[in-house]
């Protein structure tokens, strides 16, 4: 009887051994069938594309079922018969109505404002010209300043951050949308170029996002630039280039510099890129980030942000800056401050902040590391010298949607994200309530330099007033159901203050809590 049981358990055991050779040796002719380079790279494409473009595809979740036709070849028209707009596809609108639906849950102040606001209509006759990020949030504030009377034209100042979605839904209420994800340089110019360019319709304001609007229109056109009540812009890089203008004495209209108002500094780009660069970089490469070096190049609100995010998920991080007022906050704070050149082939991430030209320079990047990456969370492509890397020697593969191995002639990859774009917003997400702050402070600067009496604002660049910036701040406290003490007339006469503010003087640093 023993005999017997053993014999049958030997026996399928045998059997089970025989299973797993067969299966093995299927399993290894499978991946035969793929014996070139070629081979291995298509398959490696297909498999990220299936596995990433369906439900996390950086900004838009519908890019796997649009054909590759360019819409600029594409005759298009909403439900009313009109043409005017160019998107990938605006039978997406459906769906763009719902994601704007979800961003307007959590952007509650500029809802709030919108309600305030749209029965005075302080931007009747405004006609605005928009260069953004072309997302749910953007759409929500779009959507407000067309309820407070303005009409509006828009077109995208990145190539990858679009959401087609959004895009068509926008387009289907009849805001002229020019802008869909993975545009060319080509396409971008002929699209900020549709925006401003339209038969009997004359801009007067212009919302920037980088200056590349304010930059067309001003070279371009003129006349037009002449005529425009107020700029309007949002990022360090579009900043500078005003100052510039403002410096040669060529800025003929008022601009507004929400980038260094509170509301947009001490929030938007540090609370924002605090989360979404984990976010985005998490989405690309699924890297862990506990024991990885990493270097951040710049301090300011941006740098800050990530630093704090990477030093809490255990990475080690050096930082690289040319301020010594931020070297030295970047010290207190507790990482090291370096040298790029220090520590170019131990780190194994690289993020740029500055909004600089050529931070991570080509003999920089051939010193780095076998599967380092490379990405820049500042407005501007200029940072990583991404076009020295397309030389024949240099092998570009790309692996997923925004990612792409860059392959040494020894074998070494570096992983570039977004091809040297903005991460968060070409990879990822950004936190809804964060925007909606932003928002706010943009819709706002366009009511005070649109309503502003003759000669309050000259030929220059101004920062927000900072009565607005803590009314933006009022209109989000809600949300956390927080209560505001107030001052008693003892009070307000001991500090010198007027009971409902402003509360600092304008020279007043607000500290960053990193």
């Amino acid at each position: 009887q023993v005999s017997s049981e053993l014999k049958l358990g030997m026996y399928k055991l045998y059997s089970l051994l025989l299973l797993q050779q067969i299966q093995f040796v299927e399993d290894k002719q499978e991946f035969s069938r793929f014996p070139t380079k070629a081979g291995r790279r298509s398959l490696s494409r297909s498999i990220s594309q299936s596995s990433t473009d369906s439900y996390s595809s950086a900004a838009s979740y519908t890019d796997s079922s649009d054909d590759e036709t360019s819409p600029r070849d594409k005759t298009q028209l909403n439900s009313k018969g009109t043409n005017d707009f160019c998107v990938k596809n605006i039978k997406q609108a459906e769906f763009g109505r719902r994601e704007i639906e979800i961003a307007e849950q959590d952007m509650s102040a500029l809802i709030s404002l919108r309600k305030r606001a749209q029965g005075e209509k302080p931007l009747a006759g405004a006609k605005i010209i928009g260069c953004t990020h072309i997302t749910a949030q953007t759409a929500v504030l779009i959507e407000t300043l067309e309820a407070l009377g303005a009409q509006c034209r828009w077109t995208a100042c990145n190539i990858y951050s679009t959401q087609n979605e959004v895009a068509a839904a926008l387009s289907e209420i009849g805001v002229a949308v020019f802008a869909w994800k993975g545009e060319s340089e080509d396409d971008f110019w002929w699209c900020i170029n549709k925006c401003i360019n339209m038969e009997g319709w004359q801009p007067n304001m212009i919302l920037d996002d980088g200056g590349d609007l304010t930059h067309w229109v001003y070279k371009k056109y003129p006349n037009v630039f002449k005529k425009i009540r107020g700029i309007v812009e949002e990022s360090v890089t579009g900043v500078h280039r005003l100052y510039q203008l403002s410096k040669a004495g060529k800025l003929c209209v008022p601009a507004m510099n929400v980038n260094d108002s509170v509301t947009k500094q001490k929030f938007d780009n540090l609370y924002c890129c605090r989360e979404s660069i984990l976010d985005g970089l998490k989405r690309t490469t699924d890297v862990m980030f506990g024991g990885k070096q990493v270097v951040v190049c710049g301090y300011g609100e941006v740098g800050k942000g990530c630093t704090a995010a990477l030093k809490a998920m255990g990475s080690i991080v050096y930082v690289t800056e040319i301020d010594p007022i931020c070297a030295l906050q970047a010290c207190m704070d507790g990482f090291r401050l370096v040298k790029l050149n220090e520590v170019i082939r131990q780190v194994d991430i690289i993020i740029t902040c500055t909004g600089n030209k050529n931070v991570v320079t080509r003999d920089q990047l051939d010193r780095m590391k076998n599967g380092s990456i490379v990405c820049n969370m500042g407005h501007s492509n200029t940072e990583i010298d991404v076009a020295s890397l397309r030389t024949p020697e240099l092998t570009w593969e790309r692996v997923r949607s925004q990612v792409d191995h860059v392959i040494w002639p020894d074998g070494k990859r570096v992983i570039l994200l977004a091809e040297g774009r903005l991460l968060n917003l070409s990879c990822s997400t950004v936190p809804t309530f964060v925007l909606s702050i932003t928002a706010t402070t943009q819709a706002l600067a366009l009511i005070e330099l649109y309503n502003a009496p003759e000669g309050r604002y000259k030929q220059d660049v101004y920062l927000l007033p900072k009565k607005m910036d803590e009314y933006v701040a009022s209109l989000h406290l809600p949300t956390f159901d927080a209560h505001l003490t107030e001052l008693s007339d003892e009070q307000a006469k001991y500090l010198g203050l007027n009971k409902n503010g402003p509360f600092k003087p304008n020279y007043y640093r607000y500290k960053c809590p990193c």
